[in-house]
């Protein structure tokens, strides 16, 4: 019995967050940068957003670039999401694939805060880990992919996500990764 899948058209959307504190909730998220994965990396996404809390820790917020009184003056995070969820819309003819280098903690911010916001994530459920990845490509464990970066990690998060998708554009083109963008 021969079965054909039929690979379905996704977009791959590199995103990178940076926070205030561990969990989203009881901390914010400060920022969050996003690029769809293809050859040319201009279509990008930027995010500042206003606090949800009273708390934060100031060695993560520092990360950040920012200080506290520079975040409150960011735009309310509804609007935000809703910036984003459009821009994913505009940029994705078919399906928005989400992908970080840490999606454990990325993936967290950005799906809690489209629930919480709108009330749902154009991403669906499921996210991609880079690091895992490269693992398994390399079948090693201890193996890291951040030398396959251009772009300098900065912590900004537009650098940082644009850095990774170079990553996984050189995983693609020399490493022999099956993937379409």
């Amino acid at each position: 019995m021969n079965i054909t899948l039929n690979a379905e058209a996704m977009t791959y959307i590199m995103v990178d967050i940076e926070s205030d504190g561990p969990i989203p909730g009881d901390y914010s998220m400060i920022s969050f940068g996003a690029v769809v994965v293809d050859e040319l990396l201009n279509k990008t996404f930027y995010g500042q957003l206003r606090p949800i809390s009273d708390k934060f820790i100031p060695e993560a917020l520092t990360v950040s670039g920012h200080t506290r009184q520079e975040t409150l003056t960011f735009p309310e995070a509804k609007q935000v999401m809703t910036d984003f969820s459009h821009w994913i819309k505009e940029n994705t003819t078919d399906r928005a694939i989400f992908i970080s280098d840490n999606n454990g903690f990325d993936w967290m911010f950005i799906c809690w805060y489209f629930h919480h916001f709108l009330g749902n994530n154009p991403f669906g459920f499921s996210s991609q880990n880079l690091g895992s990845l490269y693992k398994g490509l390399e079948k090693d464990t201890f193996k890291n992919f951040k030398h396959l970066r251009k772009t300098t990690h900065t912590h900004h998060p537009v650098d940082d996500a644009k850095g990774n998708a170079e990553a996984l554009l050189t995983m693609k083109k020399n490493m022999g990764l099956k993937i379409k963008f």
